[in-house]
């Protein structure tokens, strides 16, 4: 009983919550890649090469400064058998990517990981995904703006669709943001992303 009042006077503060979720992070990881029955059943989904087209911004305040990005990923589906529902299949998976981000002609390397629930058709490999995970940023400051830190949530929502036997075209949207863990003077920005994706 000390225990449950102690947890809901904790002081839940950006830093606190900041924190939970990096050790929720590691935790999982480790959930999945510690025993063999786990990191035997892993298996690469799918690769992607994409790209930032728009700068549209759906999350949090107008980023001040321009960016690109181009990165690669890999899909790692986990091995949780998936349920279905109505013909549609509902699993799990890792998306990591690594790549480069350009904005008031300083560059920085970005290395993301994304645990993501996915929704796809059984007759087909159209898929729908959403994710919440970290990014690390070689560089946080681009001119103007301050994402805050190296450290930087990373929220994401995307489909692929088949183009021609294992090549695909999709779109993603990807968020990234400190959650003001480094003050309120940070900004984070959206990115709006095509990708080419060659599924296995």
């Amino acid at each position: 009983m000390k225990l449950c009042f102690a947890l809901c006077d904790c002081p839940w503060t950006p830093s606190v919550i900041g924190r939970c979720f990096i050790g929720w992070l590691i935790g999982f990881c480790c959930l999945v890649f510690a025993h063999p029955s786990f990191s035997e059943a892993l298996s690469v989904e799918s690769f992607s090469i994409r790209a930032r087209v728009s700068e549209q911004t759906l999350l949090g305040e107008d980023a001040p400064e321009e960016f690109e990005e181009y990165s690669v990923s890999a899909n790692i589906g986990l091995p949780w058998k998936p349920a279905t529902i109505l013909g549609w299949d509902v699993g799990t998976r890792f998306m990591a990517s690594t790549g480069i981000l350009r904005g008031a002609g300083e560059d920085a390397l970005v290395v993301s990981v994304i645990p993501e629930l996915t929704l796809g058709r059984k007759e087909g490999w159209f898929t729908l995904d959403m994710g919440a995970g970290g990014a690390l940023f070689s560089r946080h400051r681009f001119g103007t703006q301050d994402y805050g830190g190296p450290f930087q949530f990373a929220l994401t929502f995307g489909f692929g669709i088949p183009l021609y036997q294992n090549l695909g075209l999709g779109y993603r949207f990807l968020h990234y943001s400190d959650a003001g863990l480094n003050g309120s003077e940070t900004t984070g920005a959206d990115f709006h992303m095509i990708e080419f994706i060659y599924q296995f």
